[in-house]
């Protein structure tokens, strides 16, 4: 019997891309139905492959463009398109800006139904280029071939590749030359790690086989000028061991402005060390950042916003929505409860203008930074607690530390616990700042506290320039 043929998908023609939508994509409409498209902008006019058809929506790849839109810009990385990231490089940063704005907009509107005020407009990025502090690489032994490359029929010796995972190809590395989201350092030690590990014969990482010498790397920097690297291995033998070694001399002798040097002998399925030990091969196992006159201590396992300049404008509306007109001579000063507290960056940011900042966080090892950061700038009105947040923050805890008169809470993506929001709404605060990553889930979140608080202010923040992520906070007043 013959086999059915896969039914052929459409290809759609003179199709005009009208609104950004999610995960970095752009939409159209045709027939009625909406039309995802990953890697155009509003005004491309192009036909479209489709990839995906069903019953509501389609999924398709741009095939041929008729007319590109005076939105568009030339893309800076010579990996656009293929790496997965920096998915909006081809739209015009205003016009992301536009198009985040809009976002978190329909998510409070369509998800949270509740009154909203008129919102800030977003604080842009000042970098758009550069921005991050931390970028992470992996090593394989399964170089991933672009469609380019598949077509032309290209075949390298040698397939080991230093770079970024490719989306459902969990194995594979998309060998990176160059990456503009951090300092060109990044771009100086990774190529210099990959000529020195091809010379040397060092063996990249089979994730399939959980096996070879180089797993991954990460580098961090600072607004103090200072650099940590750190490598991650899978030493096997006394060999490796000896390589790993002249790997890592190698690197400080090559670049002496690295204040940190690490490394991680990693013998796991995936490459999380937070439960590893820290090698020091040179200086600290720690860099610090600065902000305003605080000092934070910045481990290779600590949490820390990924856009320093930007971080420092975000935590410094949440201190403006929460204590802007609270702050007096005549009032005492308030409690303030710092929820997801990470490392305590928040907490030890307000901590001045507090009685006391309680922060509450799931991992054990962020709070002890918390606390070190506490310590090392001198603050002594804070307290910190490490543990799930909905099993801590209950109402034992509140009558035992005092009802707060400011709740901070910056919630990972999934967003609050029913049992926080339950917790929040018992504990009564005069104000909560609500600080998010997801508008969907933070929309989701602002219904379920409309029973007792009023959203008073919206101001959208810009962390992740050419991606569709956003940073949005929210201030609430008790009715």
């Amino acid at each position: 019997m013959a086999r059915n043929k896969k039914k052929q998908l459409p290809v759609l023609e003179n199709v005009t891309i009208t609104a950004c939508a999610a995960e970095g994509k752009a939409l159209a409409r045709v027939d009625d139905k909406v039309v995802f498209v990953p890697f155009v902008v509003p005004g491309d006019v192009v036909d479209l492959q489709v990839k995906k058809k069903k019953s509501s929506y389609m999924e398709a790849v741009a095939v041929k463009f008729h007319e590109y839109s005076p939105l568009r810009t030339t893309p800076k990385c010579r990996h656009y398109g293929v790496c997965g990231g920096c998915k909006w490089q081809c739209l015009q940063y205003e016009e992301q800006l536009k198009a985040k704005q809009q976002q978190i907009y329909d998510n409070l509107t369509r998800i949270g139904k509740v009154e909203l005020p008129e919102f800030q407009p977003i604080l842009g990025s000042k970098k758009i280029y550069g921005y991050r502090n931390k970028l992470e690489f992996g090593f394989s032994n399964k170089r991933w071939l672009t469609e380019e490359e598949v077509k032309q029929d290209v075949k390298y010796d040698v397939m080991d590749a230093v770079g970024f995972h490719i989306t459902g190809a969990f194995d594979k590395i998309l060998d990176i030359q160059e990456c503009h989201l951090m300092d060109d350092i990044n771009n100086r030690i990774r190529n210099e790690i990959r000529t020195y590990a091809l010379e040397h014969g060092l063996e990249f990482y089979d994730l399939r086989q959980n096996r070879g010498l180089l797993r991954s790397l990460m580098i961090r920097t600072s607004n103090t000028g200072e650099l940590m690297f750190l490598v991650q291995f899978r030493i096997d033998t006394p060999e490796e061991q000896q390589q790993a070694d002249a790997l890592m001399q190698h690197l400080a002798e090559t670049f002496p402005q690295i204040t940190s040097l690490l490394y991680v002998d990693n013998h796991k399925a995936n490459d999380t060390f937070g439960d590893q030990e820290i090698h020091v091969v040179k200086g600290k196992d720690h860099i610090f950042e600065q902000m305003e006159d605080l000092r934070f201590k910045v481990g290779p396992k600590s949490f820390y916003q990924t856009n320093t300049e930007q971080a420092y404008e975000l935590y410094k509306v949440a201190r403006n929505f929460a204590l802007d007109g609270l702050i007096s001579s005549e009032s005492p000063a308030p409690l303030i409860y710092d929820l997801y507290t990470g490392t305590g960056t928040i907490a030890n940011f307000v901590a001045k203008y507090a009685r006391q900042v309680i922060g509450i966080e799931y991992v054990p090892e962020a709070i002890e930074d918390a606390k070190v950061n506490s310590e090392i700038n001198g603050i002594t009105n804070t307290l910190f607690y490490a543990g799930d947040m909905k099993d801590i923050l209950n109402k034992e805890f509140i009558d035992e530390h005092g009802r707060p008169d400011i709740i901070i809470t910056d919630p990972p993506r999934a967003g609050m616990h029913q049992d926080v929001i339950d917790t929040l709404l018992f504990a009564a605060p005069k104000r909560i700042v609500y600080v998010s990553c997801n508008p969907a889930t933070q929309a989701r979140d602002l219904q379920l506290l409309d029973v007792d608080y009023k959203v008073v202010k919206v101001q959208p923040v810009d962390m992740f320039p050419h991606t569709q992520h956003v940073e949005n906070v929210v201030l609430l007043e008790r009715r």
